[in-house]
């Protein structure tokens, strides 16, 4: 287990914003970052930059499909962050 991947995946995820933002991935799904502006209020630098932050430290996957940016769960990362926080109980 490398610490500091579980370290830039425990940041990413330390902000109300990212949080509100991997959960509505997981409840859908998949998401487009245009709709991440409409559930979170905020404007598309703001969300640009969380989206890469999450999607830089491993916790979400981007797929490009012309302008369009599909985000999904990074599982295996999910994965070892559940691992970690296991070892911790």
């Amino acid at each position: 287990m490398d610490l500091a991947v579980i370290e830039k995946a425990a940041n990413a995820i330390a902000d109300k914003h990212r949080l509100s933002i991997i959960m509505e991935v997981v409840r859908k799904g998949s998401l487009v970052c245009g709709d991440v502006c409409e559930f979170t209020c905020l404007k598309q630098p703001t969300v640009s930059h969380h989206v890469k932050i999450l999607v830089d430290s491993g916790v979400l996957n981007s797929t490009k499909n012309g302008r369009i940016v599909e985000l999904t769960i990074n599982k295996e990362m999910m994965k070892q962050l559940s691992m970690f926080f296991l070892q911790l109980s």
